[in-house]
């Protein structure tokens, strides 16, 4: 992948990542004024926002070069 299409590809997976804390808080306030929160579709949405942060991770090694110090 070109320089660009990393940058791009990250800047996706940073949208998605922050979709997936707007969608926690959501689903979090919404149980609390129903009186149940749903902690399996949180725990879901959870897991995978960390797959999110080590993609993100791994991108962004990518268009780091290496430093040798």
């Amino acid at each position: 992948m070109t320089e660009q299409e990393l940058r791009k590809h990250l800047g996706s997976l940073l949208s998605e990542h922050r979709d997936l804390d707007a969608a926690i808080a959501a689903l979090t306030e919404a149980g609390r004024e129903r009186g149940y929160v749903d902690q399996l579709q949180i725990a879901r949405l959870k897991k995978r926002k960390l797959i999110l942060k080590d993609r993100i991770s791994a991108v962004e090694d990518n268009l780091l070069p290496d430093i040798i110090a």
